[in-house]
């Protein structure tokens, strides 16, 4: 006859379930009510009696806590228990399977320092001998040496069988300071402070090759977390790599080594482990040089180191360089799982094999560029981004800016894209900007000094690409038309005197025939006329013009 408990949470999910303890082993299945249908239409968790180790009994979060160290399986964690169902299970498990439970007792002082144990399945942080939390390996994703005393944990979010309530923790860091001293004949660790006469005895008897090396603590803590959580490089068998890829985002360069469910980034002092469903998109992209060639992962949720975030790798390879590989696969695995995914084996340019094998191992398709081009036949402008200069890819369904920062934009989030000048000056003139506003009022973004011999490309393929385009520059000449009045093809502007063609005729003025009064003004050669001669209209002129006066010195 079984034992039943109710309301018990599966390692820290977030809906309930039945636990159920039987001759055969242990048994959990979701509760038929509230939940998701898709959390309760799984199968029920099912535990062989056979593959049990220890049990423990602590407090949890939702009450008490039964954790099970299996032989195989991991760590289960049972929470939800009542302090009363404490004898019940205890004798339960000493009658069943002959287990002692472990009633644990957790430190609570709050102090962060304490001894590591890495123990078969989990790694226990103690404090005077009371554990003070646990890591389950299997919780582990990837270890990172961040500095010489200091390694870095982070955890993996990714499984879908571990969905836990709340906020989620994706990096610890430990501070571990000291070192030792191993010989290298025996590599025996021996602790520095402790052991040091012994070490310098050694170094006198024994020969150069046996003269003891010193090891940082951390180091040796890194090394054997990796073995003991299955991430070291040996974790399931290399499908294909890559060395030495340049990454211009993290910038550096990384062996790429690709299994079956991941990718692995080493790089000289940092390593990444990448999830194939972690893998947005895959863009590959020709640079606008003429030289090199990019292929773009875009990655949710992205990489991190500390602080920083990388939410799109951008790997830059030799246009032309070439690579011939052989994928490490047996004829049954690869036919079985791989025969209409991936070639057996490659020959042709880096950048095409490596795109084509994210293709076959992720499920993704590659967005290659599309139909722009611009005045000199490529498929990008450059352009900059506030302070950056890279260039803009119009792709078929998005806008793409590289390198840094990388932006992705699809047209689906784009509510107008306005053409406009970066300037009035002589130099900007030869520019435009073009502002892309979003939708949902999630702002707008600028790219800048984009040359003005592309703006009627970009804008007819806009266009075509059923996108809202405006131009400032053809609107404000449409309004300065409209106030002048240019609506009215036929009626002239009146524009006062200064419209006058025709010239009018001064009727009192004369000019002689002879020009002399003309040559008189103008020439100081010229004879001077006489008065008697010309008619009296004249004379009385003449006579009534006053004297000039000399001019005295």
């Amino acid at each position: 006859m079984s034992t039943d408990f109710d309301r018990i949470y599966l390692n820290q999910s977030k809906f309930n379930g039945r636990f159920r303890v039987a001759d055969s082993g242990l048994g959990w299945k979701a509760s038929t009510s509230g939940g998701s249908a898709a959390n309760q239409a799984k199968a029920p968790f099912l535990l062989p009696a056979t593959e049990l180790s220890t049990i423990q009994w602590s407090r949890g979060s939702r009450g008490f806590e039964l954790k099970i160290n299996t032989k195989n399986s991991g760590v289960i964690q049972l929470d939800g228990f009542s302090q009363d169902d404490f004898n019940l299970i205890k004798s339960d498990f000493h009658r069943r399977f002959s287990i002692q439970v472990e009633h644990k007792e957790h430190s609570l002082r709050g102090w962060n320092w304490g001894k590591t144990d890495l123990a078969r399945n989990e790694m226990v942080f103690a404090l005077n001998g009371k554990p003070t939390f646990e890591i389950p390996y299997n919780h582990i994703t990837n270890t990172n040496l961040t500095s010489k005393n200091e390694v870095g944990v982070e955890f993996n979010i990714q499984d879908e069988n571990y969905q836990p309530a709340g906020d989620e923790l994706v990096e610890m860091r430990f501070y571990i300071p000291g070192s030792i001293e191993y010989s290298g004949e025996d590599e025996d660790m021996l602790k520095k402070e402790d052991n040091g006469e012994d070490v310098k005895k050694e170094e006198n008897e024994g020969d150069i090759a046996n003269v003891a090396e010193e090891k940082s603590l951390a180091e040796t803590f890194y090394e054997e977390l990796k073995q003991k959580a299955d991430i070291s490089e040996t974790a399931g068998d290399v499908i294909v790599s890559f060395p030495e890829v340049f990454l211009a985002t993290p910038r550096g360069r990384y062996d790429i080594d690709m299994y079956n469910d991941f990718i692995r980034l080493r790089g000289k002092t940092y390593e990444y482990k990448l999830q194939y469903n972690q893998i947005q998109r895959i863009v590959s992209l020709p640079r606008a040089d003429d030289i090199h060639h990019l292929i773009v992962l875009a990655v949710d949720p992205p990489l991190r180191q500390g602080q920083t975030t990388y939410p799109f790798l951008v790997l830059q390879f030799q246009k032309d360089e070439e690579t011939e590989v052989q994928l490490n696969l047996d004829d049954k695995d690869y036919d079985e799982n791989y025969k209409d995914k991936l070639k057996r084996q490659y020959d042709a340019k880096t950048h095409i094999v490596l795109s084509h094998v994210l293709k076959g191992l992720t499920d993704r398709r590659v967005i290659v560029p599309g139909g722009y081009k611009s005045k000199y036949e490529q498929c990008a402008v450059s352009c900059s981004y506030k302070a950056n200069e890279g260039y803009l890819y119009p792709l078929d369904n998005a806008f793409f800016f590289l390198t840094k920062p990388t932006l992705y934009i699809p047209f689906s989030d784009v509510s107008s894209v306005n053409i406009s000048r970066a300037g009035q000056t002589s130099t900007s003139s030869r520019t435009f900007d073009l502002e892309i506003n979003l939708r949902l009022n999630k702002g707008s973004t600028t790219f800048g000094n984009i040359s003005k011999e592309e703006q009627q490309l970009l804008e007819n393929f806009l266009k075509s690409k059923n996108l809202k385009v405006k131009n400032e520059d053809k609107e404000a000449q449409q309004r300065l038309q409209t106030a002048l009045g240019s609506d009215s093809e036929d009626e002239d502007i009146n524009m006062g005197s200064a419209g006058e063609d025709d010239e009018s005729v001064d009727e009192d003025f004369q000019v002689s025939s002879d020009g002399g009064d003309v040559a008189e003004e103008f020439d100081s050669d010229a004879a001077v006329s006489d008065a008697s001669g010309s008619d009296g209209e004249d004379s009385d002129i003449g006579d009534s013009r006053p004297s000039k006066k000399a001019k005295t010195d």
